[in-house]
């Protein structure tokens, strides 16, 4: 991997390791404060809802890029070089189909929650936010299979 998608990876990988050690951390502090202290943080969930759809949507373009997607190559040694792919692009388009209909399908939701004002109830924060970085993952994932679709990296096993 070259060029731009490494450093594309390397960034959204980072974001999302950063959110993982967030919600560590707010958990953590959480715990302590509520053991030594009796003092729960307020909008603890909240927290760690929102940096938990950070971590998983930035991490899902990186899987792709990577190409570290869960592989069963159970008909793999049978096809050969050819048929495995063949069966690379044919996923390839089937994730980019997939994925495009759920960032459609999410794009829609997020607009009813602005238009809504919706807001969570502990902290008041607006759920616009937990709709972008869903957004930017279905849409990042859909463009990098794209990319790999098209790609003549694809026909190497």
């Amino acid at each position: 991997m070259k060029g731009w998608r490494a450093t594309i990876a390397h960034v959204c990988g980072w974001l999302a390791a950063l959110c993982v050690a967030g919600m560590m951390l707010v958990t953590v502090a959480d715990v302590a404060l509520r053991w030594f202290a009796n003092y729960p943080l307020r909008g603890t969930v909240e927290i760690v809802e929102l940096l938990l759809t950070c971590s998983f949507f930035l991490a899902l373009p990186v899987t792709f890029l990577r190409d570290e997607n869960i592989v069963v190559d159970v008909i793999d040694r049978w096809v050969g070089t050819r048929g495995v792919s063949l069966l690379k692009r044919l996923s390839a388009a089937l994730a980019v189909v997939v994925l495009s209909i759920l960032a459609w399908q999410g794009w829609i939701s997020a607009q009813d929650t602005l238009v809504f004002g919706d807001v969570t109830s502990d902290l008041s924060i607006p759920k616009i936010y937990y709709w972008i970085p869903l957004l930017v993952g279905f849409i990042g994932a859909a463009l990098t299979a794209f990319v790999i679709l098209l790609s003549w990296d694809a026909d190497k096993p």
